[in-house]
């Protein structure tokens, strides 16, 4: 197949639309259910390109829930304790497979913007992996292949039209690449850039000590901002990306909206939220809204008389802003990418407020040593990576 006709592009307006490859080459898809749209294929080929290089970079199955041509989450395959998998609403799912993790994780980070998204698997999908992929609301799925079982699981969503693609996983694309804003054609570069751990040997703070299991965070964070609509900002912890913040103008904005992402992401877990008993019969989308309400500063919009009734049996106590910050004070070792220089200290500020301890940014604002003299005050490691992620 040398190209594929789209019902239209952005919006119903925008027609004709198509994809096709240059030179008259074949494309590297294949189409196995439904049919994606012109944004179902931007977040399908950002998100292949991201699981790709996860798995390269740390050597698990990785996943990636995209939304407007960002992720709201990646992860890699590392396994699910039991408040996560209670967390990630797959506590019933039994013993589930790396992938299947990587996918709940990425899924499970921030389920509110998740919601509808377009999933990017590194491995063929297995069984496990369809069977969380069934019970989601999600418009699609990218994958090098599918397990017979796990494709006929994804055929059967939404009574037939789930999007499910195949793509050659050797496929490489030109080193050019190009587009067009206003007629006027735009050529770069592709930006290969491999991100490994040398990438983290210019540490430039006090505390030098930067584990294993952090280097591997930080380059799970530089990994998802490399396509992460910029200005962005990638909180990251235990293998999974539990905040990120995109397309903001103002880098502490980035900060704030990932660190907030963060901290929902943690009070997801606290007892207060874990033991919410909900009335029989919730949707998946009305019980993780109950949830995002009841933790943020709104939650009388679900606690009031009248209102309670409907999500919950019982009437749950308020979770006063003491005790979330509490609970928010107990999260540790998390780590935080920037794909730009972090130019003043108010965005570590921040980061530390969500637990951050590892960070790895560009380095080279003219206020280093203010963002340096932040960190050393609370005994953060930062490695300057030398090279910026912006991404249009």
């Amino acid at each position: 197949m040398k190209e594929l006709e789209l019902k239209y592009g952005c919006n119903p307006n925008q027609k004709p639309s198509r994809i096709f490859m240059n030179e008259d080459k074949e494309l590297p898809i294949t189409v196995l259910s439904g049919r994606p749209g012109y944004i179902n294929f931007l977040d399908a080929f950002n998100g292949w390109q991201l699981v790709r290089e996860l798995k390269k970079a740390t050597g698990l199955p990785a996943a990636a829930s995209f939304k407007h041509v960002s992720p709201a989450g990646a992860a890699v395959g590392l396994p699910l304790d039991k408040t996560l998998a209670k967390t990630y609403w797959v506590d019933d799912m039994g013993e589930l497979s790396p992938l299947a993790c990587a996918y709940a994780r990425a899924r499970g980070a921030d389920r509110m913007s998740s919601f509808g998204d377009f999933i990017s698997l590194s491995d063929v999908c297995d069984v496990d992996t369809a069977r969380i992929v069934k019970r989601e609301v999600s418009d699609g799925i990218i994958a090098p292949g599918y397990e017979p079982e796990a494709l006929e699981i994804l055929k059967e969503k939404k009574k037939g039209n789930y999007c499910v693609i195949q793509i050659d996983e050797n496929y490489v694309p030109e080193p050019l690449e190009r587009k067009q804003v206003f007629g006027i054609v735009f050529e770069q570069g592709r930006n290969e850039l491999d991100i490994n751990e040398e990438l983290l040997a210019n540490v430039v703070t006090k505390n030098k000590d930067i584990p294993d299991a952090a280097k591997r965070d930080l380059m799970i964070s530089l990994i998802t901002l490399k396509y992460t609509q910029s200005n962005s900002v990638c909180y990251v912890k235990d293998g999974q990306a539990i905040g990120i913040g995109a397309g903001q103008q103002s880098r502490v904005h980035c900060t704030r909206l990932a660190g907030n992402k963060a901290d929902n992401w943690f009070l997801r877990q606290a007892p207060q939220v874990l033991s919410l008993q909900f009335v029989d019969g919730i949707k998946r989308a009305d019980r993780d809204n109950a949830i995002d309400v009841y933790i943020g500063e709104e939650y009388m919009d679900v606690l009031a008389d009248g209102a309670w009734e409907k999500t919950f049996k019982v009437k749950p106590p308020v979770f006063t802003r003491e005790e979330k910050r509490a609970w928010l004070d107990q999260m540790k070792g998390v780590a935080l990418g920037s794909d730009a220089f972090f130019p003043f200290g108010d965005n570590i500020e921040r980061a530390y407020k969500s637990g951050v301890e590892y960070i790895a940014e560009p380095g080279g604002s003219v206020r280093d040593d203010q963002v340096i003299e932040t960190c050393d005050k609370y005994n953060m490691a930062m490695a300057f990576t030398g090279i910026r992620l912006f991404h249009h």
